[in-house]
Order: C-alpha cells, then structure tokens, then sequence
C-alpha cells in the first residue's frame, strides 16, 4: 500500500508518497498538467511495481474537480477529497506552534488517509452527465446572482441621480421594458421627453397586459418633478447607467441560454423523472439538486447520509449535562439555497408539506427553522425515491406524519 498527499496549486503540485508505516518515501513537487500527472505515474510505479493493483494507492487532495482528480481517477486509484478545515486540524499534531508549508499540508494528506481513510470522503463516481449538469446550474445560479448585483448597483446609482425612474418602474427594474426605456433614456432630461407611443412599443414587446395603462403609469412617474445634480455630473451618472443596463441585458441573454442549454441535458438523465415528481421541485431547481448530489448510487449510505452533505440535518454538541442542538453552517450553499427554495414551494404544492411545517410552527419555531425542517424532511424523502427508483406518493411520503398527528 502506498499513501500519497497532494497539496495542489494552481501551477503546481506538492507530493508526499508514504509506506504502511508512516515512513516518508519521497517529497517532490510536481507541475500541473500532462507532464505533472506523468511525473506522478512514475514515481508512483517506482515503488509499488507497475503491475500492481492500483486500488493499493491512496491519494489525499483538496479538490473533487478538474483534470487532475479526473486523470488520478482514471488511473484506478483511490481518491479521498479532505476538507482544508480538516486539513488545518489534522495538521496542529504535528505543528502545534501554526507553521504552516505546502509540502507540510501534502505530508499531512498522506498520513490522514493512511490513518483515518475509512473517515473521509472518496471522489464519486458521478456520470459525465451529472457533473455536465453541475456545472450547467453553478454557471446559470452564479449569472443570476450576478444580475442581481448588477440591478442592485443600477437602483443605487438611480435613487442617487434619478429617483424618478424608480417611482416609474417599482419592484420591476429588471423587467424587459425597464432595461429598454433606460437603455434608451438614462437621466431625466431624456427620459421627459420620451412618448407614449415608445413606452407603449417597450411594452409590447415585453408582452405586459393592460399596456395603455402601464404606459401612462410610467411616462407620469418618469416626469414628475425631482431634484437635479449639475449637468457634468448627471452626464456621468446616465453614462454608468447605460453600462449597467447593457450589462443587465446581456447577463439575461445569457441566463436563458444557459437555461436551455441546462433543460436539454437535464431531460437526458435518467433520474430526471424522479426529481420532477418530487413536490416544488421544476427543470431548474431539479438541475441544480440533482448536479449537487450526484447519480452515484453508492455514495451515500442511506437518508441521514445525504442530509448531512445536503447541511440539513442539525448536529448535536453534548458535553456532560448539557446538550444542544444547532443548525450545520458548514455546507454546501448553492445546494441548500435550492433545498430551501424546494421546500418554500412545496408549502403550496403538497397538502402533506404544509401539515408538516404547520406543526413545526406550532411547537415555536420561527419560518426559518420550521422550513429546515421541511427541507431536512424532503431530502429524505428524495432519497427513498431513488433507492427505489420510484416517483413521489404524497400519501407514502406524509401518511405516518399524519396518522401521529391524529393520534
């Protein structure tokens, strides 16, 4: 058996291969990339023969993804993915004093999955698909928080200069016709000056309802009466305003690209049918879901398994007399954001869901915690389905919830 810790970089990598004793074999430092991984191969074949079973190799690193872990798994060998939290812990037994070197942390990674490898987590063997659609819904969700920044500046910018348009469009500046009108009149001198006849034509070509009175509510808003800054400065206030609306407009462009792009690979998979039946769950928030759990069957051990990587579940700090139960802050965001999204709509799509959270409100809980709850409860219930490769029941889903409750 060999045991390898592999502190990487982005240009580099630093190598430790330890023996069965914790007897250090070789300290190296490796470049990134097809020369690096070949470098690798053979100091590996050196010392444990090259043909042996690659099972026998251990390796410790810090990432799941990129071409690196994709070619050490295409190897056959055996990858443990390490928290750096676990990493910076497992490392004060040997500096207690906080010094701290790359080639320090790789030899930490050797010894941690030489010791404790049955603690730590292995690369999943997700299908190429499920790591496609991963990606897909981190771009798409990234793009959409990136529109939302971008709309936050531009209303700042707005209430500072232009207030008016604010009055004008409301809740509803990242709307089709709100980018087109300030697209085509940032500041207030312009946008006084702008007809009926174009706001009407911005929103049909939105497709808006009840446009004749939507263009009369926009035109009296963009012309009722404010303060002014001088004209250098409101000429350079409607300079970043037009940035930011071409901005605005092509980071939407791109969502829904990256949306189509996400709905085809998503109807491809073979579990799709299985999340789409779940309550509150739609392409989306299904993509998404699916990408961070992965389709590898084997790589959670049951229900409490996946609620712990999804960060549903709440841990138990007990010492003595005294015992606490706490919300798991470390997790992952991009899948719990969409669990709590799944959970808020299945409030309004399953009678069962909405009993559950009822209940939870009734012990005290606040919204939050109540929809933890619920959350914590549908992951579980996600994952019967997919041991049994069966679609969602309501009634096998919440029937014992409700026979106790009616008891």
């Amino acid at each position: 058996m060999l045991f390898v810790g592999d502190d990487w970089a982005e240009g580099h990598h630093d190598i430790e291969i330890m023996d069965a004793s914790g007897r250090a074999l070789l300290k190296a430092r490796l470049p990134e990339g097809v020369e690096g991984i070949g470098q690798l191969h053979g100091l590996i074949g050196e010392r444990i023969g090259r043909d042996a079973d690659p099972e026998q190799v251990l390796i410790g690193i810090e990432t799941d993804r990129g071409p690196w872990v994709a070619a050490l798994v295409a190897a056959g060998y055996r990858v443990f993915v390490v928290n750096p939290r676990q990493t910076f812990r497992f490392r004060e037994r040997f500096s207690p004093s906080g010094a701290k070197s790359d080639a320090g942390d790789a030899h930490a990674l050797a010894d941690m999955v030489r010791t404790d490898s049955h603690q730590l987590r292995q690369v999943a063997g997700d299908s190429d698909l499920a790591e496609a659609i991963k990606l897909l819904a981190r771009a798409h969700q990234s793009m959409i928080w990136d529109r939302q920044r971008l709309v936050a500046r531009l209303r700042a910018h707005l209430r500072d200069f232009f207030p008016a348009a604010l009055a004008a469009f409301g809740e509803e500046l990242a709307a089709a016709e709100a980018l087109d009108l300030l697209g085509q009149a940032p500041d207030p001198d312009t946008a006084m000056k702008l007809s009926l006849a174009k706001i009407t034509a911005a929103l049909r070509h939105a497709r808006r309802r009840k446009i004749d009175e939507r263009a009369r509510k926009i035109q009296d808003g963009l012309r009722s009466e404010q303060l002014r800054l001088p004209p250098t400065v409101q000429r350079a206030y409607a300079v970043t305003v037009s940035s930011l609306v071409a901005m605005i407009t092509t980071t939407v462009e791109q969502i829904d690209y990256l949306e189509q792009e996400l709905t085809g690979h998503f109807h491809e998979h073979p579990d799709r049918a299985v999340y789409l039946s779940q309550p509150g769950i739609g392409v989306v928030l299904g993509s998404r879901v699916l990408g961070e759990f992965g389709d590898d069957q084997d790589r959670y051990a049951g229900p409490k398994a996946r609620k712990n990587y999804a960060g549903t579940s709440p841990i138990t700090i007990a010492s003595g007399r005294r015992s606490t139960v706490n919300a798991r802050y470390v997790r992952n965001t991009k899948l719990i954001d969409a669990l709590m999204r799944q959970a808020m709509a299945a409030l309004a799509g399953s009678p069962g869901a909405r009993a559950y959270y009822d209940r939870q409100r009734a012990r005290g809980l606040p919204h939050n915690a109540a929809l933890w709850h619920v959350g914590n409860r549908l992951v579980g219930i996600l994952h019967g389905c997919l041991a049994t490769r069966s679609l969602y029941d309501e009634a096998t889903a919440w029937g014992h919830h409700t026979a106790a409750a009616a008891a």
